[in-house]
């Protein structure tokens, strides 16, 4: 087992890994164990009582944090010549189709997200294994489709992230930055949690979610009761 670094010790020693918190406490206290020189992100893991291998058991959607992410999105739109001035008004950092493509075809991924329109999905089907591994494949499902390309690439900009369960059953999520004050974090927890209160499965029984952790880069996990979300 790996030797507990100084800094790890004396983040330990500042909480009871056997008590959980409310979402306030909780963020409070990952700010007070994070000792990093840098601006760590603040996550969130939520272990689900569903079965993804399961189809109606498949949590997945969209949340705009009210705090947006605290990071930086470079947005890519592939977009016809007729919607590139709209996509560079509404901010995307790259603007362009055919161009693009190539680039991608080329193994060029230097974005977080590309939002397209449904008469180019057809051009990025041969590239679904380079951007579907990378978690850039554009989604209708998650507003990164669709003909309000304005609209789409500034959802993006302002804290819209899209979140699915893994194969384990745990959702996780990057919901802030270390430097956002206490209640913003916790009310950009709190946002992704009721968002994925509502799309519990008919199907599930007994607890839905059974437990949530915060954590920071680097930081343990801080447990938070479930009971209330339950």
């Amino acid at each position: 087992m790996a030797k507990l670094t100084k800094k790890q010790k004396e983040a330990r020693a500042k909480m009871d890994a056997s008590t959980s918190h409310d979402v306030l406490q909780a963020s409070t206290l990952v700010k007070e164990i994070t000792n990093v020189n840098f601006d760590a992100s603040v996550d969130l893991a939520v272990r689900l009582g569903v079965d993804p291998r399961k189809a109606n058991q498949m949590v997945r959607g969209v949340v705009t944090l009210p705090n947006g992410t605290g990071k930086e999105v470079k947005v890519l739109a592939l977009v016809t010549p007729d919607k590139e001035a709209e996509a560079k008004e509404a901010g995307a950092d790259y603007v362009g189709l055919d161009e693009y493509l190539q680039k991608i075809k080329g193994g060029w991924t230097d974005v977080d997200v590309i939002v397209t329109m449904p008469s180019v999905m057809g051009k990025l089907g041969p590239l679904g294994r380079i951007l579907g591994p990378r978690g850039l494949m554009p989604n209708p499902k998650t507003g990164t489709v669709t003909m309000d390309v304005a609209k789409a690439v500034k959802d993006v900009k302002g804290g819209k992230i899209d979140f699915k369960v893994d194969k384990t059953g745990i959702v996780h999520a990057s919901i802030g930055k270390v430097s956002f004050e206490a209640d913003k974090i916790a009310e950009n927890a709190n946002e992704l949690i009721r968002t994925l209160m509502k799309l519990k499965p008919a199907t599930v029984k007994g607890a839905y979610v059974k437990s949530i952790y915060m954590s920071s880069t680097m930081s343990p996990g801080v447990a938070i009761d479930t009971k209330s979300v339950n």
